[in-house]
């Protein structure tokens, strides 16, 4: 007979042997089970415990001999039924902690790099800061472009309202010939300190970071994002942009 379908449904290959040999002998002692299902004798005990579990078995005694019986066929849909159930539970609980997994995968990583493509891939790169950054904590953008498609425009407006409820704050250092509506508008959300560059010079592209995480992006109709996560090269470009930082003014 082919029991394949057992198997698929969350029973061992000793587990469907065993009962399929009780649903065709009926109330049985060890023995004829054996002989029967063709499992070990030193593990035919422990089969029919699980099927017990599983509500697939039951027993009664004689005489202090136990006789095991195969449960109805149809406590196989049950079965599958409360599978199905236990999935669904473990999937919720899966994900409350899944960022939480995400982290601790990211911080077992001493030194690794990506690159993220599209306006997609920049976000995606964009939305970790969520995931590694705690109420309090901050993030740094240098020289960043004047020029922003209208998608990347909306999406920082959007995403600056999301920082601000999670307490997370930012500074960041715009290339001088950025139209000052632009810095006025992110100044309007709290936690957010923009500014000048405090040298004329005109960077397609920024670099961002916080913590052991250093971004440089290309904010183009492509886009292009390159993650670095190392410590070194995250406190070299903290440096650098604190050197600069010293050299600015409050925007007004």
């Amino acid at each position: 007979m082919d029991y394949s379908a057992l198997k698929e449904a969350g029973l061992t290959d000793g587990e469907s042997r065993v009962y399929l040999a009780l649903l065709e002998t009926g109330p049985s002692t060890t023995g004829p089970i054996v002989e029967k299902s063709r499992v070990a004798k030193s593990i035919v005990y422990q089969l029919l415990e699980k099927l017990i579990e599983k509500g697939l078995v039951s027993f009664i005694k004689k005489e202090k001999t136990k006789y095991y019986q195969a449960a109805q066929p149809s406590k196989l849909l049950d079965y599958i039924e409360e599978r199905e159930k236990q999935l669904i539970r473990n999937k919720t609980e899966i994900q409350k902690i899944l960022p939480e997994l995400l982290l601790k995968q990211t911080l077992a990583k001493k030194s690794e790099a990506q690159i993220y493509e599209g306006f997609r891939g920049i976000q995606t790169v964009h939305e970790k800061t969520y995931l590694r950054l705690k109420r309090g904590e901050e993030y740094f953008y240098l020289g960043v472009s004047s020029f922003q498609e209208k998608q990347y425009h909306l999406y920082w407006q959007r995403d600056h309202v999301r920082r601000a409820k999670a307490g997370i704050n930012t500074k960041i250092l715009f290339n001088k010939n950025t139209d000052a509506s632009i810095l006025k508008n992110r100044n309007g959300f709290k936690g957010c300190d923009c500014r000048y560059m405090p040298i004329d010079i005109v960077t397609p592209a920024w670099f961002s970071g916080y913590k052991d995480v250093t971004i440089i992006g290309l904010q183009s109709e492509k886009g292009l994002a390159i993650e670095i996560i190392n410590q070194e090269i995250a406190d070299s470009f903290r440096a650098y942009f604190e050197a600069f930082w010293k050299q600015t003014k409050p925007f007004k």
